[in-house]
């Protein structure tokens, strides 16, 4: 059984609470996770870039994570979220120009319904093959 990701941050208890229960939305970028917290009354203030890097959120733009030790509430919010941390890591293996890494299939996913875009799966697909793994 593998470690679990949040052994491998520093974090606050307060930090990991807010992440769980502040209202976020959650973009996908080359660049990494665009974080935009919805509890602000001007959300569009309060939007930052989460990046990921081998399957851990590394470093986020906000102002809490240049001041205080530990993990900020948007990367704790990228790391308690399996699905947004899977789709960040698919984004991180795409190569600058618009290729795949040699890993990577590039042949059809026959099994991929009609809602699944090549490389990204629909939430139905994901949770039929977390259903399959288990």
């Amino acid at each position: 059984m593998s470690e679990h990701l949040l052994n491998r941050l520093a974090y606050t208890n307060r930090s990991l609470k807010r992440a769980q229960y502040e209202a976020f939305e959650f973009s996908l970028t080359e660049r990494g996770v665009l974080v935009r917290n919805g509890s602000y009354a001007d959300p569009e203030n309060h939007e930052y870039l989460v990046a990921v890097r081998h399957g851990v959120p590394t470093h986020c733009e906000c102002p809490a994570n240049a001041r205080f030790e530990g993990a900020c509430k948007h990367r704790l919010a990228v790391a308690i979220r399996a699905p947004i941390l899977q789709a960040a890591q698919k984004v991180e293996r795409v190569v600058a120009d618009g290729g795949v890494t040699p890993t990577e299939s590039t042949e059809s996913d026959e099994s991929a319904c009609e809602e699944c875009f090549p490389g990204f799966t629909c939430w139905e697909c994901y949770l039929a093959e977390q259903e399959e793994v288990a």
